[in-house]
């Protein structure tokens, strides 16, 4: 999928780099606008969040599309961390190899969020075949759940196993 930037006042090229700059980098709009100005090209903070609001979705999508295959074993976990100074739970999800899979940020722990996740994972990787989850019990709701709506839609042979073992989901950590 190419990106179309046509009717903009800069080059592509100016484009990708500031938004890899705020996107891989702790750096705000300001310092980006601050960073590029030092090399004699001018544009406000504000064109930068419009550029990022516009093209960072579309970054995203293109990146998943040429993601790699993910192993159908997977670690799940979540852990509460600070993101612009509010926190929130970071839900995210390894292979057995240690490839992330994907994440979810979100305001509370419970069943609805951690469906969330799961359903945001598995429309990027596919359906796992077995979630080594530790014992909470928001997580194994949702994957009771996931696995109800496989045995009424008629894949019992697809459901997923759940193992809920302390500190072996965390691999990664």
């Amino acid at each position: 999928m190419a990106i179309n930037f046509s009717g903009r006042h800069y080059p592509p090229d100016i484009i990708i780099m500031a938004l890899r700059y705020y996107l891989a980098y702790k750096l705000s709009y300001r310092d980006i606008e601050e960073i590029f100005a030092e090399r004699n090209i001018h544009f406000g903070h504000s064109t930068l969040n419009r550029w990022v609001t516009k093209y960072a979705p579309l970054l995203e999508a293109s990146f998943r599309k040429s993601k790699r295959k993910v192993a159908d074993s997977w670690r799940m976990d979540e852990t509460y961390i600070k993101v612009k100074g509010k926190w929130v739970y970071y839900y995210r999800a390894v292979d057995k190899y240690g490839a992330i899979i994907d994440f979810y940020l979100s305001e509370n722990r419970n069943e609805q969020d951690a469906r969330a996740f799961f359903d945001k994972a598995i429309k990027s990787s596919g359906l796992p075949r077995k979630v080594v989850i530790d014992k909470s019990g928001a997580n194994a709701a949702a994957l009771d759940t996931l696995n109800i709506h496989l045995w009424f839609g008629g894949y019992m042979l697809c459901m997923v196993e759940v193992l809920a073992v302390k500190y072996l989901n965390s691999m990664y950590s």
